[in-house]
């Protein structure tokens, strides 16, 4: 503003003065204090004290001057001497106040200056909204211009475009277009700065239509506006528009600045064009603004968004160092293309430059050390974060947490999220993932649900490994809640949560509605093939699984080496020896798939669950490569049970080479001798595996009852209801008994009488589980067990004869696959194969 219409604005205000309250006396002592401070070295202050002749056009001009200094003190000292004055500026000096307090993050006050204002404008509210603005404060900001504008106060382009801008960044679409209503109504729709703020929230609001009538809407349009246009385009995917404009806006005359060249590179990132993106490149070399901080920018997100990260550092190497976000965008995308060294390399640079990083940087150097596992170097980088402040970011705690969970320091990670303050959905989903991932499936439910109490909205990240939880924990009654929580939330049909959803109805045991959920996905990726296939293929439903395959097929979804898997094992589980050999050959001929180490597992334990031990033997000599410990576990499995003692001894000889101290190998071994009477090489064993501390797994069955999981181990009389729990298991072997069914004694391998051999057989785990199932669960329902090791030989028998006299499916999920008991037959009855084996249970 000129200095005329200053005087003409002091001339209006001449008989206006500072209202003398309680709150401008302490604001006035703490602004003498200030400048008697800042007297000996603050040139400003100096200056005031000996110019009492001072206008409020000098001071506005001192005050200007203070703002790109960013000196606070500075300020409160012209503050302090203007109130020693009586107030003596005009409003326009004042709002020049609110505006420097504002600038030098100052908002408390700030507002102690608007509210002592009387006379307050436009301009007065404006100033303060940009505060909070610039502050990132967005609902403080909308709330005062709903203040404004109820008070009457006259609305310009000014405060348009702020409160625009301020829409953008709390994204309430909705409310912008009330004010683009009121912008129309007031006769600012054809302001080219108005016009260029709504473009800016239709475009990040993604209303691309609502943005083009507003251009189409203005006849007068500057560079800016078309710039804002086609930067709209580049970031709602429509990079042809954005081109198609950009020729338009060259037809009326406009030269393209930085900005509009820094939009086309963005169309050209969108497109995933190379080509274009280099053309446009070396445009910009010619115009000399290959240099710029935007246009380089821009440049190197699309080499990275193209896959080249070579020339994006090249770019990287023409820029100025000299700012944050040059490194950080680089750090990031390093990071981001697994270069993780690369990426701790530029921090070190960056470092060695003296450029301050910021919490954006932390979050990707802890990005690099998640991907590298390197729990030390993410403690350093832990260090530099307290040391600069940042720990309380909620973008480097969320990245320093997932450092912590990747390197298996659950307690660390929990340290970091105790400590913050404001914390978002990511940051419980780093936790609720890291049990997930970590086994902990009871910490991560535990955990949801203390996330579900402080109302944080679920994401599909916090669904999916909530799922999966439940998987592993067979937690079907949890499953079916949190899928009643998905159906209401917009990801009930998202890609990834269905996923989730088949496989955890599918480890729980309900593979009818695992493949209802994959029917009602609107879409399906590999994955979903593959859940649903493994899914069929763990409950036995081996035929079921191979016609899901080739359904998978011809829909021209080309297979990966996960889905052979599935395929082997479906193949394994039914005893499809023909077929699986077929399927195991096609995966290099047909589909250019090297088979893996688990691909020759699959068929080991297809061999030789099948009786064909010697083919299997066979088949690993034949190898092409060497095979590893799950392959001879595999085999030794099958030597099991066929009680073949001299394949088994082989077998369990490779596995101890690989694994010297694998108890199962050595319990594997004992009861093979056990069941073939050599109760001397038991009692050596058992010894050698007391002196080198080795215990066997105890065997173990859950059920769960109303969301709550009950465990029993073999022999367990700790249950309250065991009472009950025995009457039951009385009542079941008398009708079995009655039925038929002959107890075989050989699954227990300790040298006892045989009775006290059948005594020990009604304590096995699973039938404790079954019996608690019989008193808890309602008539007719289902009975679902799990347990961490196979089922005996003589269980597997008990229970289908339990589901006949009793009517009832009895479902039980071991180490293996599951098995369901229906009417006296078990599902892996149709493939002929013997069952269980020598595990206690």
């Amino acid at each position: 503003m000129c200095q005329s219409s200053t005087m003409k604005r002091l001339t209006r205000m001449k008989n206006w003065r500072w209202p003398c309250t309680s709150s401008t006396r302490t604001l006035c002592g703490m602004t003498s204090l200030a400048i008697r401070s800042e007297e000996t070295n603050c040139k400003i202050a100096r200056e005031i004290v000996g110019a009492n002749g001072l206008d409020s056009f000098a001071y506005t001009q001192l005050l200007q001057d203070i703002v790109e200094q960013h000196s606070l003190m500075e300020g409160k000292a012209i503050h302090g001497h203007v109130m020693k004055r009586g107030g003596c500026v005009d409003l326009f000096a004042w709002n020049t106040f609110i505006n420097m307090y504002c600038k030098c993050g100052s908002l408390a006050d700030a507002h102690r200056v608007f509210d002592e204002i009387t006379m307050r404008n436009t301009v007065s509210w404006v100033a303060l909204i940009q505060g909070h603005l610039q502050n990132e404060n967005f609902m403080e900001a909308w709330l005062l211009f709903v203040k404004l504008t109820r008070q009457g106060y006259e609305l310009n382009a000014f405060a348009f475009t702020t409160v625009l801008k301020v829409l953008v960044n709390l994204e309430f679409v909705e409310a912008g277009s009330c004010i683009h209503g009121l912008i129309i109504r007031l006769a600012f729709d054809d302001h080219t700065f108005v016009g260029s703020a709504l473009i800016e929230l239709y475009s990040e609001c993604g209303c691309i239509q609502e943005a083009r009538k507003v251009f189409d809407g203005i006849v007068e349009k500057d560079l800016v506006l078309w710039t804002g246009m086609i930067d709209a385009y580049a970031q709602n995917a429509c990079s042809e528009q954005a081109f198609g404009l950009f020729c338009q806006m060259r037809n009326v005359g406009l030269k393209p600045n930085p900005f509009t060249f820094s939009a086309l590179i963005k169309a050209c990132a969108c497109l995933e064009d190379e080509g274009l993106g280099r053309s446009i490149h070396g445009f910009v070399i010619k115009k000399k603004l290959d240099s710029d901080f935007f246009v380089g920018s821009a440049l190197l997100d699309m080499y990275a968004a193209c896959g080249e990260l070579r020339d994006a550092r090249l770019v990287f190497e023409m820029l100025p160092h000299s700012s944050v976000v040059i490194w950080s965008y680089m750090i990031a995308r390093s990071a981001q293309f697994s270069e993780s060294k690369e990426a701790l390399m530029l921090f070190q640079r960056m470092q060695q430059a003296l450029v301050p990083a910021n919490q954006f940087t932390y979050s990707s150097v802890l990005q690099a050390c998640s991907s590298m596992a390197s729990l030390a170097l993410g403690k350093q980088v832990h260090c530099h974060i307290q040391k600069t402040g940042y720990d309380s970011s909620i973008f480097a705690s969320n990245a320093l947490m997932d450092v912590y969970v990747k390197c298996g320091e659950m307690e660390d990670a929990l340290r970091v999220f105790g400590n913050l303050h404001h914390k978002n959905d990511v940051s419980w989903n780093t936790i609720i993932v890291g049990y997930a991932q970590l086994g902990h499936s009871e910490g991560a439910l535990k955990f949801f649900h203390k996330m579900l109490g402080f109302c944080v909205q679920v994401t599909d990240v916090t669904l999916s490994s909530t799922l999966c939880a439940c998987a592993s924990l067979a937690a079907l009654e949890i499953g079916i809640q949190i899928h009643s929580l998905a159906v209401k939330t917009v990801y009930d049909r998202d890609v990834v949560v269905g996923n989730a959803l088949i496989d955890m109805y599918a480890k729980c045991g309900n593979i009818k509605d695992a493949h209802k959920v994959f029917d009602l996905m609107n879409e399906h990726d590999i994955i979903s093939w593959n859940a649903l296939i493994t899914g069929y293929s763990l409950h036995g439903l081996g035929l079921d699984a191979l016609k899901l395959f080739d359904t998978m097929l011809a829909d021209d979804l080309q297979p990966n080496s996960v889905t052979f898997v599935g395929v082997l094992s479906a193949c394994s589980n039914a005893g499809l020896v023909k077929h699986g050999l077929s399927y195991f050959q096609s995966m290099a001929k047909e589909h250019l798939i090297v088979p893996g180490m688990e691909h020759y597992t699959c068929i080991v334990m297809l061999l030789g669950r099948s009786g064909c031990l010697r083919e299997a033997m066979e088949f690993i000599r034949d190898m092409p490569m060497k095979p590893d410990v799950m392959v001879w576990r595999a085999m030794l499995g099958a030597c099991v049970i066929y009680n073949n003692l001299e394949f088994g001894k082989v077998s369990a000889q490779h596995v101890l080479e690989l694994e010297p101290l694998d108890h199962s190998t050595y319990v594997l071994v004992s009861n093979m001798c056990a069941a073939a009477g050599r109760w001397k090489d038991v009692a050596g064993i058992r010894k050698f595996m007391r002196e080198k501390g080795l215990k066997k797994e105890p065997g173990l069955s859950w059920i769960e009852i109303q969301g709550r999981v009950h465990s029993f181990a073999m022999g367990d009389l700790s249950h309250p209801q065991i009472m009950e729990i025995k009457e039951t298991l009385e009542w079941l072997k008398e009708k079995l008994h009655r039925a038929g069914y002959v107890p075989d004694r050989n699954v227990i391998l300790h040298d006892v009488g045989e009775d006290q051999k059948e005594q020990l057989l009604w304590l096995h785990s699973e039938r404790l589980a079954i019996a608690l199932g019989f008193i808890n669960l309602p008539t007719g329902s289902p009975i679902r067990i799990i347990k961490n090791l196979r089922v005996c030989s003589d269980c597997h028998a008990a229970i289908k004869y339990i589901s006949k006299v009793v009517d009832r499916e009895i479902i039980v999920r071991d180490m293996n696959r599951f098995h369901h008991f229906k009417n006296g037959i078990c599902s892996c009855d149709v493939g002929g194969l013997p069952q269980g084996g020598y595990h206690s249970s």
